[in-house]
C-alpha cells in the first residue's frame, strides 16, 4: 500500500457522506503504508438485546476498514466486497473500539485483507479476513475491466 494522496483521502471522505459508514459513527484515525486505523464509541444503539454490541456493527466496521485498506492499495480502482469472513470471540461494551486493517495479498483483480477488532483495553473481540474484487478503473468510462 503507498502513502494516500491528499484527493484520495478527500474522495473517501466525501464518498462516506450520507452513507451507512456516517450513520455507524465510524471515524478513519489513520491511513498509512502498511494499515488503516479506525475507531468508534460505542453508544447505547450499537448494542443488542444483551447489552452487547451488534454483530452487524462489528461486521460493518471491519468490512470498511479492510476495505479502506484495499481501496489505499489501488486508489484508481474501485473495489467491492467478495467475501467477509468474520469471528467474534470476545464481548464489546460501551467502549472506544479500535479496528486495525492491512493488506495481505493482491492480484490483478483480488485483494485479500485480514482486520482486527479490539476493545479499549486492547483484548482482541473479533478478527476477520476479506477479498475484494477490483470492480473497474476510475479512468475507464466504458465500465469494468470486463466489459460488462
Amino acid at each position: 500500500m503507498k502513502e494516500p494522496n491528499p484527493s484520495f483521502l478527500k474522495r473517501l471522505e466525501e464518498a462516506a457522506k450520507g452513507t451507512f459508514w456516517e450513520y455507524v459513527g465510524g471515524k478513519l484515525e489513520r491511513l498509512s503504508d502498511e494499515e488503516v486505523h479506525v475507531t468508534l464509541q460505542a453508544k447505547r444503539h450499537h448494542l443488542n438485546g444483551i447489552g452487547i454490541l451488534n454483530g452487524g456493527v462489528h461486521a460493518s466496521l471491519l468490512d470498511n476498514a479492510m476495505g479502506i485498506a484495499a481501496m489505499a492499495a489501488r486508489p484508481a480502482e474501485k473495489v467491492v466486497t467478495s467475501a467477509l469472513h468474520l469471528h467474534y470471540l470476545a464481548p464489546v461494551k460501551l467502549e472506544l473500539i479500535h479496528v486495525r486493517a492491512k493488506v495481505l495479498h493482491e492480484t490483478r483483480s483480488m485483494i485479500t485483507t485480514e482486520g482486527r477488532l479490539t476493545g479499549e483495553d486492547g483484548r482482541l473481540c473479533a478478527y476477520a479476513t476479506a477479498s475484494y474484487r477490483i470492480f473497474y478503473s476510475y479512468s475507464d468510462k466504458a465500465g469494468d475491466r470486463d466489459g460488462k
